[in-house]
């Protein structure tokens, strides 16, 4: 190898040809927090590390004593905290904004966010409500910024096996899916208190399991369904626990109808562990991501079912951050996929419905959004 390139080189000088170019890495996107409230923000602060993509230049959050901790927690430079949005904006310049608030503040900061110009990824879902949802769209038109929705299962290789093997043609057409989502309960698995207490608060959260973990199988059906809306929506949800979990629902089934499919959601704050297992029938075979890595499949009836490892995802589909600062860049086109604004106003549209129907007991019909 090394005499090939002592040849090139000499090739390339005769020649009279240039050495090859060396590209400079482009500079980090400059990344903000917003919320310490929300657990899941310990994954991203534990990412920024890791990779080059992206930086952290500021978190907002109110509280002083999450402040402190989170800044001891990670050996954080005391500079990078404010106390309100207006501060951050004040002395840092951010691209994009990350949202570990309640659900109930989401709105809000996209719309913060929208006013100077700046991407926002909050963690799912996207809001309470499909008229927040449909405001938040308008901002998000109006100013043209991206807002993007953070699912754990979005960066699972097994889900994207899922979609390839129904965009091929592989199980034939999607007829039935069947999603579990969920554990023991937030209570049960020792959230930290401050996301446990709006957790449990149906005007910070929309519900209980019903949203939390409704939100996943109702976006990775709108995503195998290309945007298509459900016909209608029929749930039931109810407490197992009420000592527990007085105001909100732990357990919850919905029922998502098709003009030619059915889905299956089944959130639950009371499975005897923590799952996120996915199964997809079509009309030549099934196929089942029983975890993030592994698929398996049977296409014919006298065919044995075979397990499928799936490679991992490349980047910038590997990881949220990478993700992110691919579509701030320009890199990347959201449209369509499970982080875009367009299918979780459909997911929003699903879960408002959901919730309506396990208040009424009865089916809810869905109509066209308003473009």
């Amino acid at each position: 190898m090394r005499l090939l390139g002592i040849a090139w080189l000499l090739t390339a000088l005769l020649l009279g040809l240039s050495a090859p170019q060396v590209f400079a890495q482009p500079a980090p996107v400059r990344v903000a927090i917003v919320g310490l409230e929300h657990g899941h923000v310990v994954g991203f602060l534990n990412q920024f590390p890791k990779q080059s993509d992206a930086q952290l230049v500021g978190i907002v959050d109110a509280d002083v004593a999450l402040r402190n901790k989170y800044a001891q927690q990670f050996h954080l430079d005391p500079s990078l905290f404010y106390a309100t949005l207006d501060d951050l904006f004040a002395h840092r310049q951010p691209q994009a904004l990350l949202v570990y608030t309640s659900i109930a503040q989401h709105r809000r900061v996209i719309e913060a966010a929208a006013a100077h110009n700046l991407a926002v990824m909050v963690e799912k879902p996207l809001t309470l409500s499909l008229d927040d949802a449909l405001a938040i769209r308008r901002v998000a038109r109006e100013h043209h910024v991206q807002v993007l929705v953070n699912y754990e299962t979005t960066w699972y290789p097994s889900n994207r096996g899922l979609f390839d093997l129904l965009r091929h043609g592989s199980l034939g057409d999607l007829r039935k899916a069947v999603i579990h989502d969920g554990h023991q309960g937030p209570k049960e698995i020792g959230v930290q208190p401050e996301f446990l207490n709006w957790l449990t608060d149906p005007a910070q959260n929309g519900a209980g399991a019903l949203y939390d973990f409704g939100c996943y199988g109702a976006d990775l059906m709108t995503w195998f369904m290309h945007g298509e809306a459900p016909l209608s929506v029929t749930a039931v949800a109810q407490t197992d626990r009420p000592e527990t979990y007085p105001h909100v629902d732990d357990d919850a089934t919905i029922i998502l109808r098709y003009p030619r499919a059915q889905a299956v959601l089944m959130p639950s704050w009371d499975w005897p562990f923590g799952r996120k297992d996915t199964e997809v029938y079509g009309t030549k075979g099934y196929a089942i991501a029983v975890n993030p890595t592994v698929i398996r499949e049977r296409v014919a009836e006298a065919s044995p079912e075979v397990t499928l490892g799936t490679p991992p995802l490349p980047p910038p589909q590997d990881t949220s951050l990478h993700y992110l600062a691919a579509v701030v860049r320009g890199q990347l086109d959201p449209d369509h996929d499970l982080t875009s604004l367009d299918t979780n106003v459909v997911v929003m549209q699903i879960l408002d419905a959901a919730r309506q129907s396990a208040r009424t007991g009865k089916t809810v019909p869905l109509h066209p959004l308003p473009e």
